[in-house]
């Protein structure tokens, strides 16, 4: 069993930054698959960043170039840079962890970029 606590979203004007974090706990966190979807007003959940165990790395084609995500395995931990914040970048922001047939959500944090 995995659980997931999403930080860090808020309010930020355009062109702005966040960094969110998604603490894990649970044995054996490092050997999961870890990602960030979003879920914006009135749209499906989206992959934004996804970082195998180890360490590499996709994005929505949206965010490339923008955002950034990276893991820290000794505090079970990932975060999710993001840059130049754009309004339609709004969205509740998930952390998912998965292995095999396992998959675990966060609650989610929400981000709101608007001026």
């Amino acid at each position: 069993q995995v659980q997931l606590e999403e930080s860090g979203g808020g309010l930020v004007q355009p062109g702005g930054s966040l960094r969110l974090s998604c603490a894990a706990s649970g044995s054996g966190v490092s050997i999961y698959a870890m990602a960030w979807y979003r879920q914006g007003p009135g749209k499906q959940r989206e992959l934004v960043a996804g970082i195998t165990s180890g360490g590499r790395t996709n994005y929505a084609d949206s965010v490339k170039g923008r955002f950034t995500i990276s893991r820290d395995n000794a505090k079970s931990t990932v975060f999710l840079q993001m840059n130049s914040l754009k309004p339609e970048d709004t969205a509740v922001y998930y952390c998912n962890a998965k292995f095999l047939s396992q998959s675990y959500w966060g609650q989610g944090t929400q981000v709101t970029v608007s001026s």
